[in-house]
């Protein structure tokens, strides 16, 4: 990669370390992110259908859904991988179909098993982190000042693996693994993040220190926009604010986060009685 064509990674300012996730916010004025009517057709299957959903720079959402309800294919779609087959979707002002999707990519922070199976398992931790300042996966010849060092080391810290800079991504657990995309997601100072079950593979220890993380990330007026993708209300940290439910690749409902996880919505996503409880900010759900 020459020097010429080489993008230039992002320099955030230096944050707190510790728990708190340094990041930095992106102008309200518009949606970071607006749906209108988007359909995915593969072979013949509509994947998702007429789909219409904004998110605000304000604003924390949820995407909730059982196997095979198009959660996955959303996220596609935000993060500017995929494109609808009909419909128009519009990711940081910018319409897909009429925008470079290699310079808008790295403005997307993205947590996925999709991204993660890119990793090459003997690239070194802290490496998987830099290389999204150049929206790369694998290090090859370009190269990094002091202060995209510092904002590695300070996301990895700040997740509970700033130990594990030096030892390669094959090396770590799942766990781990999930927390050092986390940071990687977060390592360009994006305008809208993006995590695809972050906590699966996780053991309950895991998930719930994950959480706790998620909900330091969300509360934080100065974060970007979040969209979380989940099959479990129990993996929704306090402090999201909105909710979509999808399922077969339609909207069952969307919306504030408590209008939205009730039994009658829920029950119509995952086709089952519930029973929903809510207490110290955080869901759950059980057959009624």
């Amino acid at each position: 990669m020459s020097e010429a064509s080489r993008p230039t990674p992002a320099r955030p300012a230096a944050g707190p370390r510790g728990d708190a996730l340094p990041t930095t916010k992106g102008t309200p004025d518009e949606p970071v992110l607006d749906l209108d009517g988007v359909t995915v057709v593969r072979d013949g299957r509509a994947l998702l259908e007429d789909v219409s959903w904004a998110v605000g720079a304000d604003e924390r959402w949820v995407v909730l859904g059982p196997n095979g309800a198009g959660k996955t294919t959303l996220l596609q779609i935000a993060g500017a991988r995929l494109f609808p087959t009909r419909g128009r979707a519009e990711v940081l002002g910018e319409e897909l179909g009429a925008v470079d999707v290699f310079e808008l990519r790295p403005r997307i922070g993205l947590s996925s098993a999709a991204l993660a199976e890119r990793v090459p398992p003997a690239e070194k931790v802290v490496d998987v982190v830099l290389t999204a300042a150049y929206g790369m996966v694998g290090r090859w010849r370009e190269e990094y000042e002091g202060p995209d060092h510092a904002r590695a080391l300070e996301l990895l810290d700040a997740l509970g693996v700033g130990g594990l800079d030096r030892r390669t991504y094959g090396t770590l657990s799942e766990g781990e693994r999930k927390r050092v995309q986390l940071a990687r997601a977060l390592m360009a100072d994006p305008e809208l993040v993006l995590l695809d079950e972050p906590a699966a593979g996780m053991d309950l220890g895991g998930r719930e220190d994950l959480v706790r993380r998620l909900s330091g990330l969300v509360a934080d007026p100065a974060a970007p926009a979040v969209v979380l993708v989940t099959h479990h209300v129990e993996e929704v940290p306090p402090g999201i604010t909105h909710g979509l439910l999808l399922r077969e690749g339609r909207v069952v409902a969307q919306g504030p986060l408590e209008d939205v996880l009730t039994p009658a919505a829920l029950g119509a996503t995952f086709g089952l009685a519930l029973r929903v409880e809510r207490s110290g900010g955080r869901w759950a759900a059980r057959a009624a």
